[in-house]
């Protein structure tokens, strides 16, 4: 699938911003006063060597770490110190670099975990309603089914098949669809590719790319060290080093400065 070219970001107002945000670990400044937004609908690609935080932005964003100083905005309301469950019920959704899936779990269990905040979970309802709770229910697996379609139909045929057989590429898929089910605004995906072949991250890319297309408005902020994957699949760039912003723009100005060459790439 082709890249379609990126739309000016400038005619979306930010859904997500962090100002002056910092974050330490004893002596270390993990997140130092990084100034960053992201407009509603874009790609954005948030890239660095090790260590630069771009994870530890991430778990701050979703309430995994609180901010030591600075701010984050998400759709203009205040979440810097906002719990993970706050955070998710706002609408922003992740997968972890290292799967976080439950293997002996069928793919339409693992999905629906990310839905909880969507289901009716009264016991009134589950256990006396139980018209109601099969039409939720039904209603649960066909959406559940129609995201893992997207991104591989032969999958979507398999939905009660317990994971642990699967590839890494189809445990990714499913991650990802275990976080859009319930309908975040704001995805954010933390290395998507780890463990995959070339080949399988190109399809992953394709499939993240198609999403996008499907799901009018959904921001996507991606973590990843294959920069194929970021030229082709974002709309703009953030690179970090030692916590501090040192580069943004599209992927040609960003692979063109000499800053980020020299951190990223280890040129001399």
């Amino acid at each position: 699938m082709t890249r379609k070219p990126a739309e000016d970001s400038t005619k979306f107002a930010p859904v997500l911003a962090a100002r002056g945000l910092t974050k330490r670990f004893g002596g270390v400044l993990a997140i130092d006063h990084l100034d960053l937004e992201v407009a509603q609908g874009e790609i954005l690609g948030l890239i660095g060597p090790n260590g630069s935080g771009k994870t530890t932005f991430f778990n701050v964003v979703t309430g995994i770490y609180g901010a030591d100083s600075g701010s984050v905005t998400f759709g203009g309301a205040d979440i810097t110190q906002a719990s993970p469950q706050a955070v998710y019920h706002a609408g922003i959704s992740r997968t972890f670099q290292r799967s976080r899936l439950s293997l002996p779990l069928s793919i339409f269990d693992n999905i629906m975990i990310g839905n909880h905040k969507r289901l009716n979970q009264r016991l009134w309802f589950n256990l006396i309603r139980r018209d109601a709770f099969k039409r939720e229910y039904e209603s649960s697996f066909h959406e559940a089914r129609a995201l893992v379609e997207v991104f591989d139909p032969p999958l979507a045929n398999r939905m009660f098949e317990a994971v642990v057989g699967l590839p890494m590429i189809d445990r990714r898929r499913i991650e990802i669809c275990r976080a859009l089910i319930s309908q975040p605004k704001l995805l954010l995906l933390d290395e998507p590719s780890a463990g995959m072949t070339h080949d399988e991250t190109t399809q992953l890319m394709n499939d993240i790319l198609e999403v996008r297309d499907r799901i009018p408005g959904l921001t996507i902020v991606i973590v990843e060290h294959e920069m194929g994957v970021i030229e082709r699949s974002t709309d703009r760039c953030v690179v970090l080093n030692f916590g501090r912003k040192i580069s943004e723009g599209t992927f040609t100005k960003i692979a063109a400065d000499r800053q980020v060459q020299e951190a990223y790439l280890g040129l001399q």
